[in-house]
């Protein structure tokens, strides 16, 4: 048994409803952030003219 187009959609609408969109889109941001903060961490590492 598989997951199939229509279970997503209802599961993010439901997510949609509860949550609502301003909600939705303030985690999205957070995450991107998080993420963008994270990737710049890791290429600082690996920079071998980076003053520790």
């Amino acid at each position: 048994m598989s997951i199939g187009f229509w279970q997503i959609l209802v599961v993010l609408l439901l997510i949609l409803v509860i949550f609502g969109s301003s909600r939705i889109k303030s985690v999205g941001s957070d995450l991107g952030k998080a993420f963008k903060g994270f990737k710049k961490e890791i290429k600082e590492e690996d920079d071998p003219d980076r003053d520790s």
